[in-house]
């Protein structure tokens, strides 16, 4: 079997500057998501803050609304289509600063954009680019700085990892090895056929890093200020089909898990069935997550899985389409700070950029 390659390409050596205490866990969860568990519905806002920015729109703004990364100052966004646009918007306002464009064939240029990591304190922002294996470094005007390759496989036999890497030159400074008894990848072989997915194994904690391997059945908290790995969260070991965890926010009370079953039908081309579980502190209880946003007078459910950003103030990030905003307004089907926003909007207007914050 090929070897796995987990290399942590979100230059964690970038972004860890400023993080924020250690909050290393005490007493170890344990889980089983094999089981059928009840659901249990929770308000967002009784646990959490929520923040609208609505991206503004103009003949050269038209996006998307794809968040890449969120500063003090700055929010990164682009496309869903592969046109290279990066476009950025202050923070608090959604006012447009510029659009920037660097796709191409060239040395300095990207053909794709696989994730942005904003460095507002070097007035840098680096652009992964898979399909290239490198990382591509502009200043925040769009001028090429430098660009350096994904570092190569090196780790032992046996071991899977995640490496930190250097944002002046990608060279890797740590390598942070998961133990693990078996392979597991997220793989199904049917004959020749084989289906895949992905299983996200870097989830932002509050300036610290959740790190997950299909091999593994625990969570593992890093403590970058450390260089310290503390076991977080256990599933209890499943089987027949495999059912491989990762995790979305992490909130005060409740932390939030996403399953995939690692099961795939070749005939109907169907598999890979998901499942969102939140697993409740204060009960001891692990239930399916419904999470309600009471800003929609008819509550509309929240995503907690589906973009953790790495700022220590936010848990997730969710975009609001304008064009159903305007129709829940018009409606008289919003409330509070949201029929505020969607009042200046129309269905043209570039999306909403909704921030689930932690409570101060």
């Amino acid at each position: 079997m090929k070897k796995k390659k987990l290399f942590a390409i979100l230059l964690l050596v970038a972004v860890c500057a400023g993080c924020g205490a250690e909050k290393e866990q005490t007493t170890m969860v344990t889980v089983d998501i094999a089981t059928e568990h009840s659901e249990k519905e929770v308000v967002l806002q009784d646990f959490m803050d929520v923040e609208y920015i609505p991206l503004e729109t103009s003949d050269e703004f038209v996006t998307q609304g794809s968040v890449m990364d969120i500063g003090d100052k700055y929010l990164l966004v682009k496309n869903w289509a592969n046109d290279g646009d990066i476009f950025v918007y202050d923070r608090k306002t959604g006012k447009a600063i510029r659009k920037i464009n660097r796709k191409g064939q060239g040395a300095e240029e990207y053909n794709f954009i696989s994730g942005i990591i904003l460095d507002e304190n070097n007035d840098e922002m680096f652009v992964n680019c898979a399909a290239a294996k490198k990382i591509y470094v502009y200043d925040l005007s769009g001028n090429f700085k430098r660009s350096f390759a994904h570092p190569k496989d090196t780790r032992e036999e046996g071991k899977s990892y995640h490496s930190l890497i250097s944002k002046k030159d990608g060279s890797v400074t740590r390598d942070i090895y998961l133990p693990y008894d078996i392979i597991k990848t997220p793989c199904v072989h049917q004959g020749d056929g084989v289906a895949m997915t992905s299983v996200r194994p870097i989830i932002p904690n509050r300036g610290e890093w959740l790190l997950v391997d299909c091999s593994s059945d625990t969570v593992y908290n890093y403590v970058p200020e450390k260089n310290k790995l503390v076991p977080f969260f256990v599933k209890a070991p499943t089987k027949d089909p495999e059912i491989l965890l990762t995790m979305g926010a992490v909130t005060d009370r409740y932390y939030f898990l996403h399953t995939v079953k690692k099961e795939f039908d070749f005939t109907t081309g169907r598999g890979f069935f998901m499942n969102d579980f939140m697993y409740d502190k204060q009960t001891n209880e692990l239930y399916k997550a419904k999470v309600l946003n009471s800003d929609f007078v008819k509550k509309r459910s929240v995503d907690m899985f589906l973009h953790p950003i790495n700022n220590n103030g936010i848990a997730a990030v969710q975009t609001l389409s304008a064009g159903q905003l305007v129709e829940a307004y018009q409606e008289d089907g919003l409330k509070g700070r949201l029929k505020e926003v969607a009042a200046g909007l129309d269905e043209e207007s570039n999306p909403v950029v909704m921030l689930v914050k932690y409570k101060n």
